[in-house]
């Protein structure tokens, strides 16, 4: 029997080949050409107006604190409201930018209450970092109205929100930025790659430099400049070589065509899932959605008592699950902030990502729920 595994990106080969080979004949596979062409398809299909494509959604995290850092005169030492529950980089972004991650508690949505949240503002409180892990939306538009009452930034850490939307509209306009992850996992897979969506159009031409080492004028912009002295150019800042390439957006702009389709196919899942699941009772807690989200459902995420011995048993049966994420306040970095967070650190040792990809069938689902039923009844 084979195993089920965790992630298995699903692509659609020949029109990304296809994709691929029209960058190779052009002779242009850096920035620009597919990079912009993918910018103008992911601005059409979010409503953002800005969109920069980038080589990840590290860079992309990294460059939307250093920019707001910068252009709104925060200090080193102000604080950023931030979850304990995410990837690395959601919070090496504030850190790296000599700014204090301050954790916020999460609930049984894996986002930051809005009750936590209030209660870590100061006189050094600059924004908030908001992760929509897993997709869940969480109390995002509330969180949106307590940036407003109290003059703070949002960053809306979307790495897992690709498709995600609130009544039928994508969410992030009320962010000061939104930064997507195309890893090689997520929804939308490429090898690598993502994209930040500034509100702010002044911003977005800065971080179209920054991502080019501070140059104001690509590469391509300079083949596409006919006139003399286009090998001209200004170096404005201290940047990062972070700007995507067009075999990544080929790829990319092929992936956005089936997102909502692939996307559909995993609120399925989750539902084959909390269905089978209601076999175990209250011994399983699954993520609550709220009403109007219609999750992307990058992870479907379970806690469930003795989560270790629960893993090591679904290993033995061929289910290779994962853990989102051990709460980063464990890490030798952040450790200023033990005990602050309890419910994450709950969540941090029970929690169970099932396997969620386009090759999960329903047969599947009932084998991996059958597992953890006979684990959690024994």
């Amino acid at each position: 029997m084979a195993g089920i595994q965790l992630f298995k990106a699903k692509y659609e080969v020949e029109e990304c080949l296809a994709q691929i080979r029209e960058c190779l004949d052009v002779g242009w596979t850096g920035l620009g050409f597919k990079t912009v062409e993918f910018e103008n398809a992911w601005k059409a299909y979010t409503g953002l107006p800005f969109a920069h494509f980038l080589n990840s959604s590290t860079i992309g995290l990294y460059m939307a604190v250093d920019i707001l850092k910068e252009e709104y005169g925060w200090a080193d030492g102000d604080e950023i409201i931030t979850t304990p529950i995410t990837f690395v980089t959601s919070n090496h972004a504030i850190l790296r930018s000599g700014m204090k991650a301050v954790f916020a508690d999460i609930d049984d949505t894996m986002c930051l209450t809005p009750e936590s949240v209030r209660e870590r503002i100061t006189d050094k409180t600059r924004a908030v970092m908001y992760v929509g892990l897993g997709g869940n939306m969480g109390h995002y538009y509330e969180i949106v109205k307590i940036c407003e009452e109290h003059g703070l930034k949002l960053i809306l850490d979307a790495a897992h929100m690709a498709g995600t939307r609130y009544k039928g509209k994508i969410p992030g306009r009320e962010a000061e930025v939104v930064v997507y992850s195309f890893q090689a996992v997520k929804n939308l897979p490429t090898a690598d790659s993502g994209m930040i969506c500034f509100r702010d159009g002044r911003l977005d031409e800065i971080v179209r430099k920054k991502s080019w080492l501070g140059i104001n004028k690509d590469t391509y912009a300079r083949t596409q400049n006919m006139g003399n002295y286009k090998w001209r150019y200004d170096v404005e800042y201290v940047g990062e070589k972070g700007h995507g390439n067009s075999v990544m957006a080929a790829i990319g702009l092929v992936q956005l065509k089936y997102l909502d389709r692939d996307n559909a196919y995993r609120r399925q899942l989750a539902a084959w899932y909390r269905e089978a699941l209601g076999e175990c009772g209250d011994k399983v807690q699954t993520v609550r959605i709220e009403e109007g989200c219609e999750s992307s459902y990058h992870l479907f995420q379970i806690c469930a008592d003795n989560r270790d011995e629960l893993m090591m048993a679904l290993n033995a049966a061929d289910i290779y699950p994962g853990v989102h994420y051990a709460s980063n306040i464990n890490y030798k970095m952040y450790s200023y902030a033990k005990g602050t967070c309890p419910y994450s650190d709950y969540v941090s040792e029970h929690t169970i990502s099932l396997p969620m990809n386009m090759y999960v069938t329903y047969e599947d689902v009932r084998r991996i729920c059958g597992v953890i039923r006979d684990f959690v009844n024994k």
